[in-house]
């Protein structure tokens, strides 16, 4: 239920993100998620991709470093109040959100959450206790 994101680092310049994305485009990589955030002379960007392998290998042959971690993604209804119903539980439980970032038009109506909890196991538990869907690799088409 966990899936690999690739982490990276990228100048703050205005060709850096093209860069890469043009890379992994040219390599049949498709992109299932992308998040940049600032901080400072360097964004960081968390992609979500169908091939985390051959992402890797691309960005090391960019000089790019890049890592991998497990984030958990959550269908929720496109609704207000959506997001604090399925953070409360979690709140309940002592689990932190490290971070989130979303994207609608996964399904009619839905919203997708991807998180890194502070225990992505426990947050699991949690959520499927509770009835949230939870999607896996398969549901992103990553490999």
């Amino acid at each position: 239920m966990k899936l690999k994101q690739v982490v990276l680092s990228i100048e703050n310049s205005p060709n850096r993100l093209y860069e890469v994305t043009k890379a992994l485009g040219d390599a049949g990589i498709n992109l299932r998620a992308l998040s940049l955030v600032d901080t400072g002379a360097f964004g960081q960007v968390r992609l979500l991709v169908s091939d985390v392998a051959k992402t890797r290998q691309i960005l090391m042959k960019m000089h790019m470093p890049a890592y991998v971690n497990e984030v958990v993604a959550v269908v929720i209804e496109d609704k207000p109040g959506q997001l604090a119903k399925v953070l409360k539980p979690l709140t309940v439980a002592g689990v932190l959100v490290k971070y989130t970032y979303a994207f609608v038009g996964f399904a009619p109506d839905k919203a997708v959450m991807i998180f890194r909890f502070s225990d992505n196991d426990k947050a699991i538990t949690v959520l499927e206790n509770e009835g949230v869907k939870i999607l896996d690799a398969d549901a992103f088409g990553i490999l």
